[in-house]
């Protein structure tokens, strides 16, 4: 029988392709673009998985491919740009999955903070807001400034302004309306604070905290995300506070069935969210979960899509694996990829220092404000998530994408 991702995040799909064996399973990836999943193939063993080439942006496209797979058991998807397509197929063939309504609620990132400011979860507001010039007396009268402005479904970090002041704001503004939003621009309130992802799993109510993940942004008002580590050391205390705070979020959002990467600021108060998203983390937060705690965890993604609780969720984690820190290098101005200077150099830092290739020598890069710049990842380990960071980041400061201008 098969299980079938409609597409995937870039990285994770052996450890998906190995958890669907240990179910009895066969991974099949339907994908519009498998070059977005070049390292992956790679690497892995000819015959791992299934690849399917198909218009995943067309739905009857998709319907006939998964028409095509023999006795299809499961649907699954760790994306956000295709987390509702994959809810409404699965539905649609019933197979197991989340509520379609459900997940239409977390790609709306205004009606989650809407519905967690009803609740008393939220202490801003969401305030929709025209891009332009216009949309600038909105935020002042209602948000205030700092704020912070995003695309209701937004993803990668993509379409989010952090602006301090008036001149900030109108820049902003302007910029929103000259991008290609993917939802509805809306304002909140800033939150002071370091950033964080809680790494969670959920089955009906009940919901697993399996870490906590630092991260570091950038300082330009366009977030980039730059650092991460796994896991964050924190007093027991916190981290039970942190955990019955992401229950209570995901449960309001509706989310009650599988992975979740809760972003969110630790502010004086206490934790405030940033935003939700119904799927592991991408980049390599995967990868570090299932070294760190010493299993697989996508088995979980299969057990849900088979219908039934996952047992990582009552499992004994041992967490005796070690840290891990990734830094993301970027190119520095748009342009062709020739290669990179210092990868060579890597294997001298301590760490055990892996390389992650995102992007191949010849792509053309357009943006390089926003995750899409991201050439590849290093990845570092160390006995703490601290160490780990600082291990990842001097190798990453050797790492120089070497950029030529477009022809």
């Amino acid at each position: 029988m098969t299980i079938v991702a409609l597409e995937s995040l870039s990285f994770g799909l052996g450890r998906m392709a190995e958890a669907a064996a240990s179910t009895g399973h066969r991974l099949s990836l339907l994908t519009g673009d498998r070059s977005v999943y070049r390292h992956e193939l790679a690497t892995l063993p000819a015959g791992a998985l299934d690849v399917v080439d198909v218009d995943t942006d067309d739905p009857e496209a998709v319907r006939r491919a998964l028409a095509a797979v023999p006795a299809l058991a499961g649907l699954i998807n760790t994306t956000d740009t295709w987390s509702v397509p994959a809810a409404e197929l699965a539905a649609e063939l019933g197979l197991p999955g989340p509520d379609p309504a459900a997940v239409r609620l977390l790609r709306d990132k205004r009606r989650v903070r809407e519905a967690l400011y009803a609740q008393g979860l939220s202490r801003s507001a969401a305030v929709a807001v025209p891009a332009g010039p216009e949309g600038a007396d909105a935020v002042l009268r209602t948000v205030g400034l700092p704020a912070v402005l995003k695309d209701s479904a937004g993803t990668s970090s993509r379409g989010v302004w952090i602006v301090h002041d008036e001149e900030a704001l109108h820049h902003a503004l302007a910029e929103a309306a000259r991008q290609p939003l993917k939802g509805a621009l809306f304002a909140e309130s800033f939150l002071a604070g370091p950033l964080y992802s809680a790494e969670t799993l959920s089955w009906e109510g009940t919901t697993r905290l399996l870490g906590v993940l630092s991260r570091q942004t950038s300082r330009t008002a366009v977030v980039r995300e730059e650092v991460a580590a796994f896991p964050v050391a924190l007093p027991d205390g916190e981290r039970a506070a942190i955990e019955a705070w992401v229950g209570r979020v995901l449960e309001v959002a509706g989310h009650r069935r599988g992975f979740a990467h809760v972003e969110f600021i630790l502010t004086a108060e206490g934790p405030e969210l940033v935003e939700i998203n119904r799927r592991i983390g991408g980049a390599l937060v995967g990868e570090v979960l299932c070294r760190t705690l010493g299993t697989n965890v996508y088995t979980a993604m299969m057990d849900e899509a088979l219908g039934r609780r996952p047992a990582l969720l009552d499992a004994e984690l041992d967490g005796q694996g070690p840290a891990y820190g990734f830094v993301l290098v970027y190119a520095d101005r748009p342009g062709v990829l020739k290669g990179w200077h210092g990868l060579g150099e890597l294997a001298a830092f301590p760490g055990s220092v892996e390389w992650y290739p995102v992007r191949e020598p010849g792509e053309a890069l357009a943006h390089v404000g926003d995750q899409r710049g991201c050439t590849g990842m290093v990845l570092a380990e160390a006995p703490t998530a601290e160490l780990a960071q600082h291990r990842a980041w001097s190798a990453a400061v050797r790492v120089r994408p070497v950029i030529a201008d477009t022809p």
